[in-house]
């Protein structure tokens, strides 16, 4: 399956493709059909330590934690999006988030985990969920603008950089499930930047509010990453050039803090 680069389309060609059933078919079909619980049957590789296991173990919860907050925003959002084309997106997307939570607990599966609800709040990432309550407040009080900067912009940059850091490392098993996921969340991140950006063209006054936004979640988001990034074993001299994906994410729509 050729790589669908959502950044690389124009903004009316994004609305029209992106935002269909028939462009969410043709980006999963090559990662869904065959690979049961994301990975295809029979694939070896398991963490080779104790230790490595129970980190790897630790990163899965928090994943976890993510992605089952991701399919809520995603289908509470379609009850205040602005148009029919988002409310299509982000019910491809509620189904995206519930596939990849699907697939890491049963990957904790595969790892001896039998009581998953009790191990991820065991090893919950407090930031994580520090930033998970403040994201469900703003879809409580249906603000649009900061829900899809909070979900689609840096919670979505957020997991895609900390994903394709951990592929890299991951043992086979790992690394297969997470390059389906990566897919999912360029095309979620590519929605965000698109819907908030064309806002903040039309609507340069909403901009320092979200500025404010972003500036209360950087800390909540630096540490959760740096966090993460520590269970997966990534070293320290790597982390400077990981955690400019994150603000380069933020500053292609102009936001300064």
């Amino acid at each position: 399956m050729s790589e669908i680069e959502p950044h690389d389309l124009e903004p009316d060609r994004f609305i029209e493709e992106v935002h269909s059933f028939e462009f969410w078919f043709r980006a999963v079909e090559g990662y869904l059909s065959d690979r049961p619980y994301g990975h295809h049957e029979g694939l070896e590789g398991e963490p080779t330590s104790t230790a490595e296991r129970e980190q790897l173990i630790t990163v899965l919860c928090n994943y976890c934690i993510a992605e089952s907050t991701a399919p809520e925003v995603a289908s509470s959002m379609i009850a205040f999006a602005p148009n029919h084309h988002s409310r299509i997106f982000l019910a491809t997307q509620a189904v995206d988030e519930a596939r990849h939570l699907e697939v890491f607990l049963h990957r904790l599966g595969e790892l001896g985990v039998t009581e998953p609800d009790v191990e991820i709040e065991r090893r919950a990432n407090r930031a994580l969920l520090a930033f998970r309550g403040r994201l469900l407040d703003l879809v409580a009080a249906r603000d649009w603008d900061a829900a899809v900067f909070a979900q689609n912009v840096v919670l979505e940059t957020m997991e895609y950089t900390v994903f394709q850091a951990h592929a890299a490392v991951a043992d086979p098993i790992t690394r297969e499930i997470l390059e389906g996921v990566i897919s999912d969340e360029r095309r979620h991140l590519g929605f965000g930047e698109n819907a908030l950006g064309r806002t903040l063209a039309t609507t340069p006054s909403i901009r320092p509010r979200i500025e404010k936004l972003k500036d209360e979640l950087d800390e909540l988001v630096l540490h959760s990453f740096d966090s993460t990034l520590t269970d997966i074993g990534i070293s320290p001299a790597d982390r400077p050039s990981l955690g400019r994906d994150y603000l380069l994410a933020v500053e292609r729509l102009g936001l300064v803090s």
